[in-house]
């Protein structure tokens, strides 16, 4: 059930309990540098799932399970129960597998509120017409800027942190935070915000009011790009602070907004992002199947 709560003296619109521990298994996915998790209530065998990998083969235009499967492998070893599939964004450089999960092992599929407006966006990339809908209810629930959720005892709390995306959510949840593509180890920086929807100046004030969350609250990423060093998935509030490149606290709005902007022109977009964009915004649901019995994605032409 997700309850709505007041800005409290925190300066967040919920409570923040560092006591609270929560168990999280991580899972990488090699070919899309992505972590997915599973973040368990240590006082009950609930638990969540973020950011579950659908392989693609993009040439032959087929999917694999065999990173769902680890994670559905592991979940019944321990005899955990899923509440949750929670998507923080609409990812670009991956498919989903929430159904996949959800049709094994239960659960609702969650995303933040705005994701109206990237289907909004995007539905005219596509041009899908108006047999889609673009009111977020291919979801399970919509997540609004400071509402919670329960995983077994724990309260976990959802942070709009736009500017990757317009739909980007942050999960609070004890003494963790799940920040998405928000931000990245500090020796790699910051997200991308050229996308369509997306923001730099947007992306620094959220990152600026994730980076004002205690110091000692572990982060953890949804990719790591390391040049030489080991594949790591968590850093915290303090060594953001203190070690990004993109993004420490001497650097300012502006210089920030100037120096990814710059970036961003420089970048490639990613090798998935039609066919993921156009299944993760349903939710991870492909295209209704044509009279042939196949369902179909698009490629726009000139125009990403």
């Amino acid at each position: 059930m997700l309850n709505e709560l007041k800005q409290n003296d925190t300066g967040f619109p919920f409570p923040i309990d560092l006591s609270v521990i929560p168990e999280v298994v991580h899972f990488f996915d090699e070919d899309t540098n992505t972590f997915s998790y599973v973040v368990r209530d240590p006082e009950s065998q609930f638990c969540a799932i973020i950011d579950a990998v659908l392989e693609f083969d993009y040439a032959a235009g087929r999917t694999g399970t065999a990173g769902a499967d680890q994670i559905i492998a592991y979940i019944k070893d321990k005899n955990w129960q899923v509440e949750w599939l929670i998507e923080t964004h609409v990812h670009a450089d991956h498919l989903t597998a929430a159904p996949y999960i959800q049709d094994a092992l239960g659960g609702r599929i969650i995303i933040g509120n705005k994701i109206t407006a990237v289907q909004e966006t995007f539905a005219k990339v596509f041009n899908l017409g108006s047999d889609f809908r673009t009111d977020g209810s291919q979801f399970d629930d919509l997540l609004a800027d400071g509402d919670s959720y329960k995983i077994g005892n724990m309260t976990a709390f959802a942070l709009h942190t736009p500017g990757h995306t317009p739909a980007c959510m942050s999960h609070v949840i004890g003494n963790a935070a799940f920040v998405g593509d928000t931000l990245f180890m500090p020796d790699s920086g910051t997200a991308r915000a050229d996308f369509p929807g997306g923001d730099a100046r947007v992306l620094f004030q959220s990152i600026k009011r994730l980076l004002s969350l205690p110091d000692t609250l572990t982060m953890y990423l949804c990719h790591d790009y390391p040049d030489d060093r080991a594949i790591d998935c968590k850093t915290s509030v303090a060594e953001q602070n203190q070690k990004n490149i993109h993004v420490n606290d001497r650097i300012t709005e502006d210089e920030f907004v100037a120096l990814r902007e710059k970036r961003d022109k420089t970048l490639d977009l990613p090798e998935l992002i039609s066919p993921s964009i156009q299944v993760n915004m349903r939710a991870g649901h492909f295209p209704e199947k044509e009279d042939n019995g196949t369902s179909y994605l698009k490629l726009p032409l000139n125009t990403l």
